[in-house]
């Protein structure tokens, strides 16, 4: 019977007749389950009117947040794209595919600047290696030609020297142009070649700069090495201690190379986007590539492996079809030109993808270090986001990669500003 309560005669008092008591067999407990006394049978479990149920929602790895799981359907929506990378930290991935962005978004440009730098480059290469096939396939004929060794010398040498002469001053201009086309094409904006060369010109002194000091660091510790082999050598050391102490001078120059090039990698981008001078971009990289070194070497090793492999493949057919032509041609004038031509046009297609590709991963690495340490990702999008709703890039976001631009002077209608 009812006490008037709502509860029953195997409901504890105080619990409602609809809701389940706290039945169980615990020590001292006065209740007990139905079915639960001495020959009660237990009592039938509904089942439930779906069937059973499956087992807990349990969220993978990709939806684990840093606050718990998200609620059941929630994805992370992408970053902004709006040009040759999305606007966050970047992957490998993400910096190989922007590299090669940066080439199809602007081929008028970006190419035809590179084959320029490649050509200028080539040229003086395919020359000399003509000049030398010639000689070799007359030496079949005549091998008294083989005598004169100073031609031999400056068919061999002389080409390349003037060869690196030439790429010193055109891959430095191409490096500074193709930065300044970068930094317009992350937001999706393109550029002419005299709108990237106006922008650009001012910062020719401060590359220069730059790479002369990378040259000089790199090669008074070669200098050291050359003379500690020379003097070894002098000294009347025997082999075994020559080949000991050669290797391990050697190992710690290619070592302290390396060191170098990846901590001033990012100088250049910074001498042109940020518009510092020699000093201070030098110092800028440093900083950058603090906390990612390893990474930034690592990148930079593949883009070299990736670059090479891809000019080996594109200048191998030019390469070996001039080889044939001036070693079979008997030295005569037609094969001469015809090597040297066909040599010319192999290295200036593969410099002309290599040089942007190398460009442009450097450019890259420079912005995915800035978000990384500077939260700089942030500015960018909401860079982007004012950009989307103008509905066109404004040359004023050139000014954002500069972190001394101020609300004011960051351009007509820019309401960002670097922090």
């Amino acid at each position: 019977m009812s006490d008037g309560h709502g509860s029953t005669p195997d409901t504890p008092p105080g619990w409602a007749s609809n809701q389940p008591p706290p039945y169980g067999n615990a020590p001292g407990s006065p209740w007990t389950a139905p079915g639960s006394a001495p020959g009660a049978t237990a009592p039938q479990q509904p089942q439930p009117p779906y069937g059973p149920p499956g087992p807990p929602y349990q969220p993978g790895p990709y939806q684990q947040g840093p606050y718990g799981p998200p609620p059941h359907g929630h994805h992370t929506p992408p970053a902004m794209r709006p040009g040759i990378i999305p606007l966050r930290p970047l992957g490998l991935g993400d910096i190989l595919d922007g590299a090669i962005k940066l080439i199809r978004s602007n081929p008028g440009a970006v190419l035809g600047l590179s084959a320029i730098a490649a050509a200028l480059g080539a040229i003086p290469v395919a020359i000399g290696q003509a000049l030398l096939l010639g000689q070799a396939g007359a030496a079949f004929d005549d091998p008294s030609v083989l005598e004169n060794q100073e031609v031999g010398f400056l068919s061999q040498y002389g080409g390349t020297l003037i060869s690196y002469a030439v790429q010193f001053i055109a891959v430095t201009l191409l490096t500074g142009v193709l930065t300044r086309i970068l930094g317009r094409a992350v937001f999706g904006g393109k550029m002419t070649v005299g709108e990237a060369w106006k922008l650009t010109r001012g910062r020719v002194p401060t590359l220069f700069g730059l790479v002369i000091v990378g040259m000089v660091l790199l090669l008074l510790p070669l200098a050291l090495v050359i003379a500690i082999i020379t003097g070894l050598g002098a000294a009347g050391a025997d082999l075994a201690t020559l080949f000991l102490v050669g290797a391990l001078v050697v190992l710690g120059f290619v070592a302290y190379s390396l060191f170098i090039t990846t901590r001033l990698a990012l100088a250049a981008s910074v001498a042109v986007l940020e518009r510092r001078g020699v000093a201070e971009s030098l110092r800028r990289s440093w900083r950058l590539v603090s906390g990612g070194f390893w990474r930034t070497l690592g990148i930079l090793l593949l883009t070299q492996i990736i670059a090479g492999v891809v000019a080996l493949a594109l200048s191998f057919p030019f390469t070996l079809a001039g080889t044939f032509v001036g070693m079979f041609g008997a030295g005569s004038t037609g094969s001469l030109i015809g090597a040297a031509v066909l040599i010319a046009v192999g290295g200036t297609v593969s410099a002309m993808i290599t040089y942007p590709f190398q460009a442009g991963v450097n450019g890259l690495l420079y912005a995915d270090r800035r978000m990384r340490a500077e939260a700089f990702d942030l500015v960018l999008q909401t860079a982007a986001i004012e950009q989307q709703r103008q509905g066109w890039v404004h040359a004023s976001a050139d000014d954002l990669w500069d972190p001394s631009v101020t609300p004011a002077g960051a351009g007509r209608g820019a309401p960002w500003h670097s922090s």
